[in-house]
């Protein structure tokens, strides 16, 4: 039988974690330390100890040389079981990943709300457009695909308060991203073919909808682009998932009817 903590002591735990990670290269996802260095393991022992720790996602015990044990916190796990017990917002938490240990939060809620998912998607410049750019290839940091609703993400980890004219040019450049992945059909189909489960009829979902989105770090005042490009922070988007069938009216979308469903990769 488990022991039972206190949310005053879970808030100790969690906020002795943060101040151990907090500090460690943006650039690690994984960070090792051992039992010793966390105060809130100081009057428990080992039979506790692994008990208390198989209530979390984010964190574990790994065996290293002899018998010693070393623990393993997974950073993005962390942020997302904190929030439930730390006053710090998802925003400020966040600053403890680089570029890409944001994108691979995105990608983890993501997956908490039964999203499939790739990050950076890369595809060849097919489109056409009649206005060019210096583009010969695109890229998508995240995109997540939902019974019918495909989110074309750009993960913005900017530290200020930025211009509406930034956010809003950044915004219309995904859509054109959005635009061209549409154009390259051949694209388009393989990768709705490795992102849906063979057994999936792919017909049933059509049309597909195109969200061009930007999540960005900051929780800007402004919501949406002049394009109707929703523009949501990192502290918001969770609701965002939960209430986009409700609110879809108010983007910009783009429709696919139609999807060649014998191409693969």
């Amino acid at each position: 039988m488990q022991k039972s903590y206190s949310e005053g002591s879970l808030t100790q735990f969690f906020t002795e974690i943060y101040n151990i990670i907090k500090d460690i290269d943006i650039n690690i996802i994984e960070v090792w330390c051992n039992p010793s260095e966390i105060p809130f393991f100081e009057n428990i022992n080992n039979s506790e100890l692994f008990d208390f720790l198989e209530r979390f996602e984010f964190i574990y015990l790994k065996k290293g040389n002899y018998t010693t044990h070393y623990i393993v916190i997974n950073k993005i796990l962390f942020i997302l079981e904190s929030i439930k017990f730390l006053q710090f917002d998802i925003k400020r938490i966040s600053e403890i990943l680089d570029y890409s240990g944001f994108e691979k939060l995105i990608k983890e809620i993501l997956s908490k709300n039964d999203y499939r998912t790739v990050k950076n998607f890369r595809f060849s410049d097919k489109s056409n457009f009649k206005s060019k750019t210096l583009q010969k290839r695109y890229e998508i940091d995240v995109i997540g695909i939902y019974s019918k609703y495909i989110l074309i993400i750009d993960a913005k980890q900017w530290k200020r308060k930025d211009t509406f004219s930034s956010l809003n040019k950044a915004a219309n450049l995904q859509f054109r991203r959005v635009l061209a992945l549409k154009q390259n059909s051949e694209v388009f189909s393989n990768l709705i073919m490795n992102l849906l489960e063979p057994s999936m009829s792919v017909k049933k979902y059509l049309p597909f909808i195109l969200i061009p989105i930007m999540v960005t770090i900051e929780d800007n005042s402004i919501k949406i682009n002049d394009n109707q490009i929703p523009l949501v922070s990192i502290y918001e988007f969770n609701s965002f998932l939960q209430e986009l069938p409700n609110n879809l009216h108010y983007f910009k979308t783009i429709q696919i009817n139609k999807i060649n469903v014998q191409k693969k990769l």
